[in-house]
């Protein structure tokens, strides 16, 4: 039950990457609001945020993964406190809350290493990542740091976590984080389909795991054994670039994915093109869902809020934030402040 003075907030992510470093920072919108607020003071300068998190007991706590380490909130965002989350020298890329006991929080990092809390953010340890060996076809890409880009809990056996690598793989552990191996050599042709960018695996599914690469989706059904291509609607010639995935908090048949027509697998001359798809059928089958417009650049992020499920949202790279109040039956469109430069993009975004 949704209490009746509960207000959704969304907080998107800004950042920049290579030689496109611009200001970077979060910003912030509630239910009823027309403007977004930038929440970025107390923060580094220029943060690069490309990972959120919010306790799903407490959605007043959000955390933030900068190009400085981890930052922890209690006010939504007024104030922020640097965590000593133990990546010293790392920029977060990654943040994944424990399902059932969310004092347990992963940061994953650039270069890839996992640290963890269990304690909500007040102490943090470094997990072992000493026996990751990524694919032989991933190894010769420099200067591609093998980053931690997104991590996911088997909400049906918490030890078993995912880690996807941006052109490196999927790491797995089997103890709660404790330890990592790679558990994935096999579903590719080229680099692409290992250059991953999200992980997600639903309680409707045990041990069933979902992958978003550049260019297509993929699913195991045996933890990380076997792979099979996921066919969803091609965007460009021979697939799709796929960047974010995201189980429905109240329904974990319900999966959305967000996709696009660029990204480095496209042909040159490829038209920037976004798209949010939905599966409610564990991934067996995609529909596109209407947005009331085409999306003018590749979508990057989705937030679902957990006290109030129907409240759904996708970001576009280039800004545009689309937002539905009744299970993506119907949309409405926002664009982030400052997102004309290409130096400042959308990177993740959380909602609570």
């Amino acid at each position: 039950m949704v209490a009746s003075d509960h207000r959704t907030y969304v907080y998107v992510g800004l950042a920049g990457e290579g030689d496109y470093i611009g200001e970077g920072g979060i910003v912030r919108r509630a239910d009823g609001e027309e403007r977004w607020t930038d929440i970025s003071e107390g923060l580094p300068d220029k943060p690069q945020v490309r990972a959120l998190a919010i306790r799903p007991d407490n959605p007043k706590v959000v955390f933030a993964g900068t190009d400085q380490g981890v930052f922890r909130s209690n006010d939504r965002g007024e104030t922020w406190q640097a965590l000593d989350d133990a990546g010293t020298g790392r920029e977060v890329w990654s943040l994944a809350i424990h399902p059932d006991n969310p004092d347990v929080i992963l940061a994953g990092y650039d270069p890839c290493s996992i640290s963890r809390s269990q304690d909500g953010g007040d102490t943090w340890k470094m997990m072992d990542t000493s026996q990751v060996v990524y694919p032989h076809i991933t190894t010769y890409m420099p200067p591609t740091g093998k980053r931690v880009i997104g991590m996911a809990f088997d909400p049906s056996d918490t030890k078993d976590i995912y880690a996807a690598v941006e052109v490196g793989g999927l790491l797995a552990s089997r103890d709660g984080g404790e330890s990592w191996v790679s558990v994935i050599d096999g579903p590719y042709i080229k680099n692409n389909t290992l250059d991953l960018h999200q992980v997600q695996v639903s309680a409707a599914a045990p041990g069933t795991v979902h992958i978003a690469t550049q260019t297509a989706m993929f699913r195991s059904r045996d933890k990380g054994a076997r792979w099979e291509h996921v066919q969803v609607e091609e965007m460009f010639p021979g697939g799709s670039y796929c960047r974010d995935l995201l189980v429905a908090p109240d329904d974990p048949k319900t999966i959305y994915l967000a996709a696009g027509a660029g990204g480095g697998a496209a042909p040159a001359d490829t038209v920037q093109e976004g798209a949010l798809f939905r599966s409610r059928d564990v991934g067996e089958t995609w529909d596109r869902l209407d947005l009331g417009e085409t999306v003018p650049g590749r979508m990057m992020a989705i937030a679902i809020d957990n006290a109030a499920p129907e409240h759904i949202y996708c970001a576009a790279y280039s800004g545009e934030v689309y937002s539905s109040s009744d299970g993506g039956s119907n949309w409405s469109k926002s664009v982030l402040p400052g997102e004309s430069s290409r130096y400042l993009h959308v990177y993740p975004m959380v909602c609570g």
